[in-house]
């Protein structure tokens, strides 16, 4: 809310008044939380499928949001009941909310901020997660996420490695369940997302869960338990 608020404040110098621009400014939440939703899930196995997946996100997103400023505007300024004012000049929507470096800006400052926030509030105040449900094998599964002993992946299937030696198939891609899993679960390496307590040693390049040895990639060389 702030944060449309601030948005707010910058959009009342094109002429909006101060209602109009809080409800054009909360136009930019869905396109935000679309951002925060399916950036996640984007897959980095294949680099040239990622970068046509992310490509597509953003042109669809800033799409999308400038349909959704073209609408309200045109209901702000009455077009709909009197569309020859489309041709005034005084009715034009102002430039930058169709300017899509704008757009991506404003999207960038909130789904970042929100993303940092939440980080904070994790550390700030931690908290165990409810029991995980998801699908493996066409068959719902729920997990307590204490059970969960790493995520391992695997081309374009993730296996879920719980207590118990049980082990779940899905296709859920990792970076997901990193997000879903949150900060007591770290990662190691690319293909591998382990949860802190379940750790029973540590090696130069090698992490033990009991008796399983998983490697750690250069990139995850730091990791703090």
């Amino acid at each position: 809310m702030v944060s449309v608020l601030l948005v707010a404040v910058v959009l009342t110098s094109l002429g909006y008044s101060f209602p109009e621009a809080v409800f054009i400014g909360t136009l930019f939440l869905p396109g935000a939380l679309a951002a925060k939703y399916f950036f996640p899930k984007v897959s980095f196995k294949s680099r040239g499928t990622a970068i046509k997946d992310i490509i597509f996100i953003v042109l669809g997103i800033l799409v999308a949001e400038i349909l959704f400023f073209l609408m309200a505007h045109a209901y702000i300024s009455r077009i709909w009941e009197n569309p020859a004012r489309l041709f005034d000049e005084g009715a034009a929507i102002p430039e930058i909310l169709t300017n899509p470096i704008f757009i991506a800006i404003i999207l960038t400052l909130l789904s970042g901020g929100s993303y940092l926030f939440e980080r904070w509030l994790d550390k700030r105040f931690p908290h165990s997660p409810g029991p995980i449900t998801f699908t493996s094998e066409r068959k719902p599964v729920t997990l307590p996420v204490e059970e969960i002993l790493y995520v391992e992946s695997n081309d374009s299937i993730t296996t879920v490695v719980a207590s118990g030696n049980r082990r779940f198939k899905n296709k859920t891609p990792i970076s997901r369940w990193e997000a879903i899993l949150g900060s007591q679960f770290i990662r190691i390496h690319r293909a591998y997302l382990v949860n802190r307590s379940a750790v029973s040693g540590i090696d130069v390049d090698i992490l033990y869960v009991g008796e399983t040895q998983l490697p750690i990639s250069r990139k995850y060389k730091d990791i703090t338990l």
